[in-house]
């Protein structure tokens, strides 16, 4: 199922032109995937998990973090972009199953630029 979604993204001009900047990749590099992973857990607990979203499309800012930039580039940055490509409906709190497939969808981008560009 990940390996159809990451096809469908590629095919999106707007979700493949995101790429990780030089400040992303250093950041990284310091911190480390496990540090990254943590933030990405806390910012979809935070701005994706709860049923109501008060900015929804409006929460993910689209840089300052290589977790932002991963959320846009894998449409996991909203709840509206989460149904569209991914099927996990609104109007709902999201399940521990549904934030682990976000993350593991995120941390994938994520780990194939960094790989990609690493310094």
């Amino acid at each position: 199922m990940i390996e159809n979604l990451f096809e469908r993204l590629a095919k999106s001009k707007f979700r493949s032109s995101f790429k990780l900047s030089e400040k992303d990749l250093d950041y990284i590099a310091n911190k480390g995937l496990l540090k990254i992973e943590e933030h990405a857990y806390d910012f979809v607990r935070k701005r994706l998990a709860p049923k109501v979203i008060l900015n929804d499309g409006k929460q993910t800012p689209m840089r300052g973090h290589p977790v932002f930039v991963a959320q846009h580039a894998t449409a996991c940055c909203c709840r509206s972009c989460l149904y569209k490509w991914h099927k996990i409906p609104m109007s709902k709190e999201l399940s521990k199953e549904e934030i682990d497939y976000i993350i593991k969808v995120i941390m994938t981008w994520i780990k194939e630029e960094y790989s990609k560009n690493k310094i």
